[in-house]
Formats: structure tokens, sequence, C-alpha cells
């Protein structure tokens, strides 16, 4: 299926590593100019040289979403060096600080907000002018299973998740007579080089194997790029009828993880 992407532009926030790595090449496998940030150069670098070997248009820079000014000037820079923004990927998040309600401080709360839910809005609005030149484009914000249902210590994140859900929903409804939609993907537990269940697997095989066993009906977590073909393809023309879904990528999975 032709996914009438070739020279679109699409931008990512955390697009080096996990997610945002599997989405950025993605979209260069299907013909993108693709722009993507980190808060690592080497990472970065990395991953724009895969992007390049693809033979595609590419832009890259260090930002920290979570501090305000750095999501538009990420946003800005890489419209004005690809021509324009037609998708944006907002990618990045996690938790700051203690995940325990009684340990956890006002500051971690507001970090964690300030990671997902805030550098989504900022990103969005960023992008927005740019997209209405474009006369319209695509929003698919990465939220989490741990948005649709509450886990032990899950607070926190889960909060900030279901926020995203919220926020995209919202927005479809405001943004479509610009003709941009927003959507959420909402993935499960997933497994890729350098995430946290490769490390969780290293230091407690054990718990790994049970945890694979009990929580997933394939009895295998989902990978990155599993999570990015829908990604991709929900940016696509070819989803021109999908807005303000939310979406989950879990393989049945259902619940947030229990450890």
């Amino acid at each position: 299926m032709d996914l009438k992407l070739k020279d679109k532009i699409a931008l990512i926030t955390g697009g080096s590593r996990g997610i945002g790595r599997a989405t950025a090449l993605r979209f260069a496998e299907e013909g993108c100019k693709v722009a993507i940030c980190a808060r690592g150069q080497e990472g970065l670098d990395k991953t724009l040289a895969e992007l390049q070997d693809l033979g595609v248009e590419t832009f890259g820079t260090t930002a920290d979403v979570a501090q305000k000014g750095d999501t538009e000037r990420f946003i800005n820079s890489a419209a004005e060096a690809l021509g324009g923004v037609d998708i944006l990927i907002n990618n990045v998040g996690g938790t700051a600080g203690s995940r325990d309600l009684i340990t956890s401080t006002d500051e971690d709360w507001q970090q964690t907000f300030d990671l997902n839910l805030f550098h989504a809005v900022r990103a969005i609005r960023a992008a927005l002018p740019h997209m209405q030149k474009q006369n319209g484009g695509s929003v698919v914000t990465i939220a989490s299973i741990s948005g649709w249902k509450p886990s032990n210590r899950g607070a926190q994140y889960g909060s900030t998740k279901a926020a995203e859900i919220f926020l995209s929903g919202a927005l479809a409804w405001e943004l479509a007579p610009h003709n941009i939609r927003v959507n959420t993907v909402s993935p499960g537990s997933l497994y890729f080089p350098g995430g946290g269940w490769e490390r969780f697997k290293k230091e407690t095989p054990e718990d790994f194997a049970r945890f694979e066993s009990r929580e997933l009906p394939a009895g295998r977590l989902g990978t990155d790029f599993e999570v990015a073909d829908v990604v991709v393809f929900l940016a696509s023309e070819r989803a021109n009828w999908i807005n303000g879904a939310a979406i989950p990528v879990d393989g049945a999975q259902g619940r947030p993880n229990a450890f």
C-alpha cells in the first residue's frame, strides 16, 4: 500500500532511540524528509546517519523538550531547514523523581507533566502555523496504556498519559477546521535495545520470564518497530478519517505492568 508520504516533512521529538528512532526510520523508508531531536549528541548523530543512508533529507538538533523554548526551537528550525511541517510525532515521555506519592515532590510531578503533556502542548502549538501553511497536517502523540488503566506506583506517569489522550481528543475537534488530525497511540510493554525492559531482563531474568508469560497473551513483549508501523500509518493520508482516536498497540496486554 502506498501511504502517499513521499516528500512529506515529519518531525519526531526524542528520535534517537526506541519508538522515536523506529518511527523516524519508518518515515524515511516511505520517502519522507525527517527531523529529529534528542538530548544527547552521540545518539542523535548515529540516528541521523541511519536516516541519511536511506537517502532522505534530514535535520537534527539537541533539545530538552521539558525546558521551555527548546521544543519551539526544534520545531521552527526543522521547518526552516526542510521547508515546513506536515507531520508531528510527540514521542518524548517518562517520569521524573520518585514514583511513589508519599516520597514524590511537587517538582517531580511538574517535571513529569513538562516531559509528557506540556511538551506535546508546546510542540503542537509551535507546529500549527507551519501546518496551516501546508493546508493541513497530522499529529500523533505517543501515550501509553498506563493512561488507560491505573497500576501500582503509576499515578504520576499515568496521569500525564491520560492527559495526553484527552488533549488529543479535544484538539482533534479544535484543529479539524484547519485540516489537522490529532491522534494518540498507546503502547504496552516494549522490548528494544537500551530500553528499560532489556535492563530488567538482564538484571532479573526469572522475573522477566514470568512477566512475559503472565501479562502478554503472545508470550512476548512488543517491539519499537511494531509501534512505529502504526504511528506511520496513522499519520498518513491513508488514515484520513481517523481523528481524535486513542489506539492501543499492546498485543492485548490491556493493563500497565505489575512490576
